[in-house]
């Protein structure tokens, strides 16, 4: 069995807890926008967040404009939002306080 998408109420329930987090895609994934005061700390967020990436074997979509930091996450083999995607925002959340 393959990777289950969430359902809407589950959807739910993580981006209760996952602040400034938002649904994007029609709801097949979620989305935030970072920013910080410099390239050189949107760079550093971004190294930290590859390496949480290549642990969870998990990557986000993502974009860099100086010190705008852009994510993406969806699960592409479930053809929208699981598990996978909520924990790696929480982690990624977690970077930033």
């Amino acid at each position: 069995m393959g990777i289950q998408e969430l359902t809407e109420d589950e959807c739910s329930a993580w981006l209760t807890a996952l602040k400034g987090w938002k649904l994007s895609r029609d709801g097949k994934a979620i989305k935030r926008k970072f920013e910080f005061a410099d390239f050189s700390e949107a760079f550093a967020f971004m190294t930290r967040v590859a390496l949480l990436a290549e642990q969870a074997d998990h990557h986000p979509e993502w974009s860099n404009v100086y010190n705008r930091v852009e994510i993406e996450l969806t699960t592409h083999d479930a053809g929208g939002l699981t598990k996978r995607d909520m924990k790696l925002a929480k982690k990624i959340s977690a970077l930033v306080k």
